[in-house]
């Protein structure tokens, strides 16, 4: 599916199982962190996140429907201790306690996300993304078979503009 890159918003592409665990080796998630998935669909990487890196995670999903969808699937999966689905829009819902950052947005959405991720997250938060670049963040490293960048919130005073 090809959607413009200039679009306000992100349409769903659902991720799937491979792409979810590569997401999780590139971010090296463990069971230490705490990851959040911005726009998390149907709940397919945080579920690999939690179940096969032993990760926490919170979901935060705006359509209704994914957001039961995803529940639904992290009852069945037994881990809804590990797993909160918060529907709402990720810019209202503080992410502060975040270690790992999942997202799957087109550039227009990343670059609205800019002042948050710089107010909001510690230094050394590692941001996934698929498909698109963050040029506002400084690329740590890519997986270029899955199409996934990894950065970093940088200490202050070494932001990228």
């Amino acid at each position: 599916m090809v959607w413009p890159p200039d679009s306000p918003w992100a349409p769903w592409w659902r991720t799937g199982r491979w792409i979810a665990i590569a997401i999780c080796r590139l971010g090296g998630v463990s069971k230490k962190d705490v990851v959040y998935d911005l726009g998390s669909g149907d709940g397919t990487a945080l579920l690999i996140a939690a179940k096969e890196f032993g990760a926490r995670g919170v979901g935060i999903e705006i359509d209704p429907l994914r957001a039961t969808i995803s529940k639904a699937r992290i009852r069945a999966a037994k881990l809804k201790n590990n797993i909160k689905v918060l529907q709402n829009n990720f810019f209202n819902v503080p992410i502060n306690d975040a270690t790992v950052i999942f997202v799957y947005l087109v550039p227009r959405a990343l670059l609205r996300l800019k002042p948050k991720f710089l107010k909001e997250l510690k230094p050394g938060t590692r941001i996934v993304s698929y498909r698109y670049e963050i040029p506002y963040l400084p690329l740590k490293k890519k997986d270029e078979v899955h199409q996934l960048f990894l950065y970093t919130i940088p200490t202050a005073g070494k932001k990228k503009d």
